[in-house]
């Protein structure tokens, strides 16, 4: 299946993930991503508030953002999972982060290795969904 990225995150190299409190409150948070058949992939601590935020509501948005999380594009509806006891599908989803951010994610890697938190990493996907409704 060929995933074509939406215009608006063309060339991006970060994204702003959107995701909501109990409440309804949004909380968005910039990530490195990458496309990976018809998702968005993220990796990211498992033990976040974010990955407890979406494994409670799933619904999310993103948007094109800078390093600090400044957006410059639409927000762009989703549906976002956590990839868990997928094996293969995580290992891809490495590859493709590997493959658009070189030896900065493979420096990162080895780093969080060294420091004993990569077994913490969980990788996020993310469906853009133009139908979801962000509350």
């Amino acid at each position: 299946m060929t995933y074509e990225v939406p215009r608006s995150l063309e060339g991006a190299k970060y994204l702003s993930l959107r995701s909501y409190k109990k409440d309804g409150t949004p909380v968005a948070t910039p990530v490195w991503f990458a496309t990976l058949d018809a998702t968005l992939v993220i990796f990211t601590d498992g033990t976040s508030y974010k990955v407890k935020r979406i494994r409670r509501n799933p619904v999310v948005q993103v948007a094109r953002c800078d390093v600090r999380g400044k957006v410059s594009g639409g927000w762009l509806p989703g549906r976002c999972r956590a990839v868990d006891d997928e094996p293969e599908r995580i290992e891809r989803a490495y590859a493709a982060l590997n493959g658009k951010y070189g030896w900065t994610m493979r420096a990162g890697t080895l780093l969080s290795t060294l420091a004993g938190r990569v077994g913490r990493r969980l990788i996020l996907e993310v469906t853009v969904d133009d139908q979801t409704s962000p509350s």
